[in-house]
């Protein structure tokens, strides 16, 4: 008689298509998927009434750490998503100590044993100092990708004329990833806001023109160097629409706050913390999201989990500091999404699972397939349930969806074959692993 360390018996399986099997795992990997009501494990979890998801992955999030303990740490951050059933995210390097060296890098992978709940991937910051070492720390196996903001951004961090963008496109071969605004038109836009005006004026120093300016620059600096971008938290029509025949080219990121909050009427509901950047556009740009994803052009979803203390964001507008809370609450708004129509469970587990693990090169990641990982996302989809603050793990203690009623919600997280949240009871120690990625040196290749 065949047996696993874990059977997942009897869900529905979310891939290509939904079919109902069981999953045999050993040794953190799927070793077998079909009827394996014969066999033994040293845990069985019984699934039915349960989707059971490709470990769900957020491309895109802030853990803060090194930085502010009371903002949050990489033990609260990813406890947090285990929580709300993600599996593995993917750190930006904007760390109190920025990511942008060797030295850096390995001392946050260090930092992340013992502490982290869920698999991480790091971010390297790419500068104009840094750029002809980027060819070398792109090839570490734990990096998912080298981010530049041309930008939104202070100091060393802030990459805004071409010259420097073109010399980052040219060291390395792995997709670049982008925060796409024009820092001279937002530097020219400041001025015709003062301080205390409404915060739906953020929208306006934040204007369509500036995202879609930067991101017309980029698509040109990477026609002229051959390299291929990758386009964060996409957040208008115009960029949507001119991105759609350079699919080759260019890859797309949307925010599960774009797809789901619009304006005016959100920044009169939330105020500051509705602001963020890009900022949330009025229902135009929302509508163009959505028929986006209905069309198959866009590759994947994150949250862009930036939190702060309650006091940053209180700070009259303009000076409200600009990020919002969302890895612990994107995969219950996105099922929400699933249940009220706007895309099937098969679109979510390709945008929230394959894609950030196809755009990054993840190892062993984003499908369920012999020889994968074991994590797992089981969610029931007829779940009820409103976002609570008591809910919230991150010490920053707040959430834009505080108040949101939710259909379907993640039961448990499973993440190396380890179940590590059940029923909103995190269980256990902190597992998580580095991510591997393809493309590096010492990635085993396994995909």
């Amino acid at each position: 008689m065949a047996h696993f360390d874990l059977i997942l018996r009897g869900g529905g399986i979310v891939g290509a298509s939904v079919e109902h099997a069981d999953i045999g795992c050993i040794d953190g990997r799927i070793v077998e998927i079909s009827d394996l009501r014969g066999a033994s494990a040293e845990q069985v979890i019984a699934c039915k009434n349960l989707k059971v998801l490709p470990g769900l992955i957020d491309p895109h999030v802030h853990l803060r750490d090194p930085g502010d303990p009371a903002v949050e740490t990489i033990p609260d951050g990813t406890r947090a998503a285990v929580l709300g059933g993600i599996t593995s995210l993917f750190d930006m390097p904007n760390t109190a100590a920025l990511v942008a060296s060797e030295r850096v890098l390995e001392e946050k992978i260090d930092s992340l044993t013992g502490r982290s709940w869920c698999n991480v991937g790091l971010y390297i910051a790419g500068t104009r100092a840094n750029a002809t070492s980027l060819e070398t720390l792109e090839d570490h196996a734990n990096v998912c990708a080298i981010k530049v903001f041309i930008g939104s951004a202070r100091g060393e961090l802030l990459v805004d004329d071409d010259e420097s963008i073109a010399d980052i496109m040219r060291h390395g071969a792995r997709r670049i990833c982008f925060h796409s605004e024009d820092e001279a038109r937002l530097a020219a836009r400041k001025v015709l806001f003062k301080a205390g005006d409404p915060h739906r004026l953020h929208a306006e120093w934040h204007d369509v023109e500036c995202a879609f300016l930067g991101t017309r620059r980029l698509v040109r600096l990477a026609e002229e160097t051959g390299r291929q971008i990758h386009i964060l938290h996409v957040s208008t029509a115009e960029e949507l629409d001119y991105l759609k025949d350079r699919r080759d080219l260019a890859t797309i990121e949307l925010l599960v706050n774009h797809l789901t909050h619009y304006g005016p009427q959100i920044y009169d509901a939330l105020g500051a913390y509705a602001v963020m950047n890009p900022p949330i556009r009025d229902r135009r740009h929302y509508d163009a999201a959505w028929a986006a994803v209905r069309e198959g052009r866009v590759d994947c979803i994150g949250s862009d989990h930036a939190p702060h203390a309650r006091s940053a964001k209180e700070k009259p507008w303009p000076d409200t500091a600009a990020g919002l809370t969302g890895v612990q609450t994107s995969v219950p708004v996105m099922l929400t999404h699933v249940n009220e129509g706007r895309l099937s469970l098969v679109q979510l587990v390709s945008l929230m699972a394959e894609g950030p693990a196809r755009v990054n090169g993840a190892v062993g990641k984003g499908r369920i397939a012999v020889g994968y990982d074991a994590d797992f996302t089981l969610v029931d989809m007829a779940h009820r349930r409103t976002i609570e603050e008591s809910w919230i793990a991150s010490p920053c203690g707040w959430s834009p969806f505080i108040g949101h009623a939710c259909t379907g919600w993640p039961m448990m997280t499973i993440v190396g074959g380890n179940l590590v949240m059940a029923h909103d009871e995190v269980l256990g120690l902190p597992l998580g692993k580095p991510v591997a990625f393809a493309g590096s040196a010492h990635s085993s290749g396994r995909h």
